[in-house]
């Protein structure tokens, strides 16, 4: 299994590096896992609604890019469907057994995804209705990939 998180803009913070390289280090007895940066647009706080679509549809081109047509796409969504860790951990297992080695998440910038990537995606995955800056999304997302993986092989990190 291949697993690939496309997200936009450079992680900053050293300690959502160190959070991350931490649960991909543990992830690679699984599986291989990357990420992906796509650089992202500049967006002054005050933005027309033309603008902002103008800033999603270019950072959608470039995550587009670096999806490859085998893959089965999540896109993070607020307003997409919600899981619980384990029903998380099944959905990953059932795509592996049903032929889908290639999963890739994605994470869209500071104003979210375009029409673009959230058509390409397979489905839509939330964490819920808080917003939550992309960079913490990035470390949140790695640890519950990394739960669902000691989930699936009935692990006891999940409890």
């Amino acid at each position: 299994m291949n697993i690939k998180i496309i997200c936009v803009g450079k992680l900053k913070e050293k300690y959502y590096k160190q959070g991350i390289a931490e649960y991909s280090k543990r992830l690679s007895a699984f599986t291989k896992f990357e990420i992906v940066e796509v650089p992202d647009e500049k967006a002054p706080e005050s933005l027309s609604v033309a603008e902002m679509t103008q800033v999603k549809a270019k950072e959608g081109e470039r995550i587009c890019q670096k999806i490859k047509a085998k893959e089965y796409v999540f896109a993070l969504a607020i307003d997409g469907k919600q899981r619980s860790s384990e029903v998380f951990a099944a959905e990953l297992q059932e795509l592996t057994t049903y032929g889908h080695s290639d999963i890739t998440f994605v994470i869209g910038g500071s104003l979210g995804l375009s029409p673009a990537v959230l058509q390409r995606a397979d489905t839509t995955l939330s964490f819920g209705k808080l917003t939550l800056p992309h960079q913490l999304m990035r470390l949140v997302l790695t640890e519950q990939i990394y739960r669902a993986f000691m989930i699936n092989n009935n692990r006891p990190y999940h409890k």
